[in-house]
């Protein structure tokens, strides 16, 4: 899990699902689709530190006052 004020890079790097679904990935974005159905409109528990932190949800993009730095890069 996710620490305290730490970014979650997983959702945001690493997730084949939702980081293809962002870049605009058909089957992904399926894939994703259902997985939000699923498991609700913050997805995983690595969807769920996202949009914790960023305030946003696994499906969309991350606000543009968060740089490069923020995400672990």
């Amino acid at each position: 899990m996710t620490q305290i004020n730490q970014p979650p890079v997983f959702c945001e790097k690493y997730c084949f699902i939702c980081k293809g679904a962002r870049e605009g990935n058909a089957l992904c974005k399926t894939l994703q689709n259902i997985e939000l159905s699923l498991l609700g409109k913050n997805g995983c528990f690595w969807g769920q530190a996202r949009t914790r932190y960023y305030g946003v949800t696994p499906d969309q993009k991350i606000p543009d006052h968060f740089n490069a730095e923020n995400i672990g890069q």
